[in-house]
């Protein structure tokens, strides 16, 4: 490990001896967002020279496609001047570049567009800065979505909510309890039961804890956030695209997960080195965004929403004329982007709109492949 995620590792070390074994959700974030050693706080993770590569890096084409279905959902929204155009999680920028090129072929749209960035990272956002600069875009960033002002809002977020701090609950015994990061015999970071216990009152059948050792995973963050999106597009209007890997309902089972250098790697092995997630749960999304008095599409899988907007003949359009290695490029695009066993199916897409938008007048979300 580099010193400075060396320290982290140190710190959290400490604070464990401290204070005793702390929640997952406290060991992913001091990982992700520490100001000193958290991994967003102090990297570019994207790319073939990251640690992974998002669907807007693989191909022009999904944020385009993207770009497509926000501004039908401007026109569905009545075509608000001005709204705010807003990206939690941009990381380099690429996707909003993308839907920007897209949007401003629609007239009007882009003149109305108050461009705003929820990023933390200086390295990030120094990144998206320059994506944009093409356009003439004057961009504004915020540490929250708290932040954003007031009005119609287009949001789109793409792999955002996978890296929002977990709860993980054990069962054992007929009840869940919670899962912390402690020591181990030889000092180092270590799984184990804490004292915690998570009532199942109000849970689906489904999600009580009928099986020892099984996991449940929970998010606050998660479904807060979209209780504020959703509260925000009732309150004033517009459209939130919700892009990310997860399971359509809510479900048990143990997705904590970190990756480094494009491989699974142990999470509690390098603090602050490698990319922690788990998988979204599109089930709690939808019914804090209903709860919100919001209408919710979807979600539906990747693969799906892109086929239904256009994929395979926007391909087509670039690839007209242009040499085999470049026809190649743009199949194994496609494949990447919307293949069953690449990212096609795990990821999902799900649409959040004012109450009086029907699911078949949004592109993606009906209709036959």
């Amino acid at each position: 490990m580099s010193r400075v995620h060396d320290d982290l590792a140190d710190r959290i070390r400490a604070r464990i001896r401290a204070e005793g074994p702390m929640t997952v959700a406290d060991y992913m974030a001091l990982c992700l967002s520490d100001p000193a050693g958290g991994y967003y706080v102090t990297r570019d993770p994207f790319g073939t020279a990251g640690d992974f590569i998002t669907a807007p890096e693989v191909s022009q084409m999904f944020g385009e496609l993207v770009g497509a279905v926000l501004a039908h959902g401007w026109q569905l929204a009545g075509r608000p001047q001005p709204f705010v155009l807003a990206e939690p999680g941009p990381g380099r920028g690429t996707l909003m570049a993308d839907i920007v090129r897209v949007l401003r072929l629609v007239p009007g749209l882009l003149a109305a567009a108050d461009l705003r960035f929820v990023e933390v990272s200086p390295v990030l956002r120094a990144a998206q800065a320059r994506a944009v600069a093409p356009f003439g875009l004057e961009a504004h960033w915020h540490d929250s979505l708290a932040g954003l002002p007031d009005g119609p809002l287009l949001l789109v977020a793409n792999e955002f909510f996978d890296a929002l701090p977990v709860r993980q609950f054990v069962a054992a015994d007929g009840v869940w309890r919670e899962r912390v990061v402690g020591l181990g015999p030889e000092g180092e970071l270590a799984f184990g039961i804490g004292a915690g216990v998570l009532g199942h009152d109000g849970l689906p059948a489904h999600l009580h804890p009928h099986d020892d050792g099984a996991v449940l995973e929970t998010c606050a963050p998660a479904t807060a956030l979209m209780g504020e999106i959703a509260r925000r597009i009732v309150a004033f209007g517009g459209m939130a695209l919700i892009i990310d890997y997860g399971h359509v309902q809510s479900a048990v089972g143990d997705t904590f997960q970190a990756l480094k250098a494009h491989r699974m790697v142990d999470p509690l092995a390098t603090p602050g080195e490698a990319d922690l997630t788990a998988h979204v749960d599109f089930g709690a999304l939808a019914r804090a965004a209903q709860a919100a008095g919001a209408r919710v599409h979807g979600p539906v899988e990747q693969g799906t929403f892109l086929i239904r907007t256009g994929l395979l003949e926007r391909a087509g359009q670039l690839g007209a004329g242009k040499t085999a290695a470049v026809q190649d490029e743009l199949r194994a695009a496609v494949e990447r982007l919307a293949g069953p066993e690449q990212m096609g199916r795990l990821f999902k897409v799900m649409a959040v709109t004012r109450a009086g938008i029907a699911t078949p007048d949004l592109p993606g979300f009906s209709g036959a492949l």
